[in-house]
């Protein structure tokens, strides 16, 4: 994003928690941005939902940041996808009215997939952070599963009023540990004589399905193109 979208983004974020990603919050964050229509339309074509995969996508870059800045080798894997997905969340706690708006407007059908691919981004980030290498089918499956726990999460946040959150990352807990038990399943699977067969024929599938390239992923899901 360039200087001026960002504050037309800064000037939408005042309007939003009384009025959500609306019309009105994009005719009067354009007001407060001294733009014209015509020149918050061209930066925003879709006006406020433009916004919101704004909003949400400056969200990513600084949890992208903050991933690269920090030392995680001490902790466990599973730890370090709990903490990154705790670290997305708390760096929008407070602005969580507007997240709330967000989801709403994600909720609706006709911008659902947008949300969808919001999430993946965001998975796409974590795990790019921690230092993903998978180059197969893995690739794809890591991100799926994160983007369902990251989802689950949200929604429990957004309605969670524990103190510090604190019921929120107890439930992030149990989400990483389903994850964690489905993957002990998969190798045990690999190792039981019965069922070795049917995994290896599955990850020699699996090894024929490449990642994409970091230039050609603008078409999947969590991708869009740059302003």
């Amino acid at each position: 994003m360039n200087d001026v979208s960002d504050r037309m983004l800064d000037a939408a974020l005042m309007h939003v928690p009384f009025d959500g990603w609306s019309e009105a919050s994009f005719v009067a964050a354009a007001a407060d941005a001294e733009l014209s229509l015509a020149e918050a339309c061209a930066l925003f074509p879709r006006g406020a939902v433009d916004l919101a995969v704004a909003f949400h996508r400056r969200g990513d870059r600084a949890l992208a940041e903050a991933l690269a800045s920090t030392d995680l080798g001490a902790m466990r894997f599973r730890d370090k996808v709990a903490h990154a997905v705790r670290l997305r969340l708390e760096m929008v706690e407070d602005d969580k009215e507007t997240v709330r708006r967000g989801a709403t407007l994600f909720a609706l059908p006709i911008y659902a997939p947008d949300g969808a691919k919001l999430v993946w981004e965001t998975a796409d980030v974590i795990w790019t952070g921690l230092g993903d290498t998978s180059d197969d089918l893995n690739w794809y499956t890591k991100r799926a599963t994160l983007s369902g726990v990251y989802s689950a999460v949200l929604l429990y946040w957004l309605g969670d009023n524990s103190e510090r959150h604190s019921a929120s990352w107890a439930f992030l807990d149990r989400r990483i540990d389903d994850v964690m038990r489905i993957e002990k399943l998969k190798a045990s699977a690999r190792s039981n004589a019965l069922l070795k067969p049917l995994t290896q024929g599955f990850e020699r599938f699996a090894s024929m399905v490449k990642a994409p390239k970091a230039s050609a992923r603008d078409d999947l899901p969590g991708h869009w193109p740059r302003t």
